[in-house]
């Protein structure tokens, strides 16, 4: 086997060039992006996000795969990335624009009311929960391997419309690295995303509000989640101001399914 049957790899500055060119461009094309953007070599620092990579390099069939994927995720290849109920999708820039399709199950009903049995009386507030705060305890049965809110390799189907024919390729790897980055802003969308209410963990902390089918549902209020997130929610009461000068300080607030699916095994 000769030198050039190697792939060769792409220059760094290279990468974050053209990463850079790519999302300009489909900016200029109307696309509102998201992208993942990583200072320094640390992909993630809060408890959630880096619980969640933890998680992630746990899948040992997958242990080749996941530098390539943290590479181009700090090269600022993962273009947009977006977390639904039970979903993940994302634009990664390679040698072309790449799309990745990530459906991960959610969590059973009898699952949850285990965590929220065996976490019952030990979260303090929904700030403490958001923020990591948890007790070694509450740690552990959040992120225990099997029984914990962390999805396993057989819950999660990858999707990528490059020609890779690897389970995991490094663009699929890229955005389940985005996903821990994510979770350092908004570690709320974990629970989004495995289809269960974080409120519930703390009984009667959560608001009810009514959804549009009629039925009521908990969630965090507006200023908790202005408090956790430092951000300041259209809507809720600020403190000091009066009602005017709360309303002068509001501000208004296509992705296919790849060529490719596969089921992750452990």
């Amino acid at each position: 086997m000769s030198w050039w049957d190697f792939e060769r790899k792409p220059n760094v500055q290279a990468q974050r060039r053209k990463a850079m060119r790519e999302g300009r461009r489909l900016a200029k094309l109307g696309h509102k992006l998201s992208p993942v953007l990583i200072e320094g070599r640390t992909i993630a620092s809060s408890f959630w996000g880096k619980a969640w990579c933890e998680n992630l390099e746990s899948y040992r069939d997958y242990e080749y795969r996941l530098p390539r994927g943290r590479s181009y995720l700090r090269n600022g290849a993962v273009l947009d990335l977006t977390v639904s109920a039970g979903k993940v999708a994302a634009l990664v820039s390679g040698s072309q624009i790449y799309e990745v399709q990530i459906t991960v199950k959610p969590l059973s009903p009898m699952h949850w009311s285990r965590i929220k049995t065996r976490c019952a009386g030990q979260v303090g507030s929904l700030i403490e929960l958001l923020e990591g705060r948890l007790s070694a305890g509450v740690m552990r049965i959040i992120t225990h391997p099997d029984q914990g809110l962390f999805p396993k390799p057989a819950e999660i189907q990858m999707a990528c419309s490059c020609p890779d024919v690897a389970t995991m390729c490094k663009h699929v790897a890229a955005v389940m690295y985005g996903v821990g980055a994510r979770l350092d802003e908004r570690p709320d969308l974990l629970f989004v995303l495995r289809k269960v209410e974080h409120a519930e963990l703390i009984p009667g902390a959560a608001d009810f509000e009514v959804t549009r089918h009629g039925s009521k549902r908990k969630t965090i209020a507006d200023s908790d989640i202005g408090e956790v997130f430092g951000i300041e929610i259209a809507g809720a009461p600020t403190a000091g101001l009066t009602p005017s000068k709360q309303a002068s300080r509001r501000e208004p607030s296509a992705v296919t399914r790849g060529s490719r699916r596969v089921t992750a095994k452990r």
